[in-house]
């Protein structure tokens, strides 16, 4: 049988106090930022997202721009786009066991609700003034501060994804209107696709 060497227990090396307590208080801010993050972000839902907003842009494309036809199919798809978010992101809280609209679910709503009604009633004055060429940069702009605002309280990518949206929409805003449907796509459907994969694949789907 196998004894101890009472010299090898003397000079083994300590673990440090200060190592071990950076252990538990990264272990302890990890658990918090879990518990106080909004997880039910979409991964393939946004990945859904973008291909169904690529879609819209080449119907869109063949509208006239800045027609009420030209309108319809982005609020359309801004219809679809919702209701694909809603049904995964239910999906995916339920299936985590955590509540949709209570705690940092419910802060992600009201961060991300308030640029989304700027964004409807700027529409309807744009569009009753002539201004359609400045409609891609503001809803591209607004979403951003949106997804900016309510990923403060979710996982970390979610206000990265916000701030590409924002430099897009700033783009947007200065480049000729008939650019307006390739800049959409870029945005609604290009970056809702790269991080909804990203997010699908990290952070599951």
């Amino acid at each position: 049988m196998l004894q101890t060497n009472p010299r090898d227990s003397r000079w083994a090396k300590p673990v440090a106090l200060d190592d071990r307590a950076r252990d538990n208080l990264r272990f302890i801010r990890e658990t918090m930022e879990r518990a106080s993050s909004f997880t039910a972000v979409p991964g393939w839902g946004g990945v859904a997202m973008g291909i169904t907003a690529a879609g819209a842009a080449v119907v869109a494309s063949r509208q006239q721009a800045g027609s009420a036809a030209w309108l319809f199919t982005w609020f359309a798809e801004a219809s679809v786009a919702f209701a694909i978010a809603a049904w995964s992101m239910t999906s995916k809280a339920r299936h985590a066991n955590v509540p949709l609209l209570a705690g940092p679910g419910r802060k992600f709503a009201l961060s991300f609700a308030p640029p989304m009604f700027t964004g409807a009633l700027l529409t309807v004055i744009l569009f009753h003034a002539g201004f359609i060429g400045a409609i891609p940069g503001v809803w591209l702009l607004l979403y951003g501060t949106g997804v900016l605002t309510g990923g403060a309280f979710s996982i970390r990518i979610v206000p990265l994804m916000g701030l590409c949206f924002m430099v897009l929409g700033a783009v947007a805003l200065f480049c000729p209107a008939t650019w307006g449907n390739a800049l959409l796509a870029a945005g609604f459907g290009g970056l809702h696709i790269i991080f909804g994969a990203v997010i699908a694949r990290n952070y599951g789907g």
